[in-house]
């Protein structure tokens, strides 16, 4: 598995608050990987400094085969290499159906301009079909996005997403809001998708991140606390005093 993101020594401060210290993290592809850790951990902020929404003080993050430096480059410029961003509230077109916002998605290159031309092509259809298929949501082409449930709403934006070909995608608490059957199949698409690509779930359902099977990363005051497997990581007496015995987990 080959490295497709290094971050090092990457420190970033607000008004004297340092919300990030010292991180360094290596990113596989492909590669799935779930980040956790309590309030004020550096979660949020971890994940704007990949995508280019906050500019580090401090350190270097490295992407691709080229090792292209992501310091100083634009949010969309970012986006155009091939890092994609889900937030925790879905943002889709409502008044479009299901199919409709998974063909405005289709690359198309990565980007809104692109949307506006978007052609149907045997080829397209056929890749829409097949991202519908993975976010089980083929039943549901025809309907407006807006009538769909909170965790369907999750599977479609991620869906569109993913029709853009990320090679990193980056998840925010995808778990929250779901019933107990929308989140397992949520982790089904996240590891199907972590199959060909690298994906960052940031969680605080440890249930739902024990599903994900996968590599556990801790955050703690901007820094990594402790990584390895799940098990592993809850074995650490340092993570079980700051993080999973307190109850204000989340960020």
């Amino acid at each position: 598995m080959s490295s497709l993101l290094e971050m090092s020594g990457i420190s970033k401060s607000f008004d004297g608050f340092q919300a990030i210290k010292n991180l360094s993290l290596q990113i596989g592809e492909p590669e799935l990987r779930a980040v956790i850790g309590p309030n004020g951990a550096g979660k949020t902020t971890f994940m704007d400094i990949i995508t280019g929404k906050t500019k580090p003080d401090e350190g270097y993050i490295l992407f691709g085969d080229d090792s292209r430096s992501l310091i100083g480059m634009s949010e969309s410029q970012i986006a155009m290499l091939g890092i994609g961003r889900k937030f925790q509230k879905p943002t889709v077109f409502e008044a479009q159906t299901v199919r409709e916002n998974l063909a405005m998605a289709l690359k198309n290159p990565r980007g809104t301009f692109s949307v506006l031309f978007h052609r149907k092509t045997s080829e397209g259809a056929a890749r829409l079909e097949k991202i519908a298929d993975e976010i089980n949501l083929t039943a549901h082409l025809s309907r407006p996005a807006g009538e769909l449930s909170h965790g369907q709403k999750q599977w479609l934006e991620i869906g569109m997403l993913l029709a853009q070909s990320p090679r990193l995608l980056l998840v925010d608490e995808p778990a929250a809001g779901m019933t107990a059957h929308e989140r397992e199949h949520t982790t089904d698409i996240l590891k199907k998708a972590a199959e060909t690509r690298a994906v960052i779930v940031v969680e605080h359902d440890m249930e739902f991140v024990r599903r994900l099977n996968c590599k556990v990363t801790v955050l703690r005051e901007g820094s990594v606390l402790a990584e390895g497997s799940l098990d592993h990581v809850t074995s650490n007496q340092t993570v079980i005093d700051v993080y999973l015995g307190r109850s204000d987990a989340g960020d």
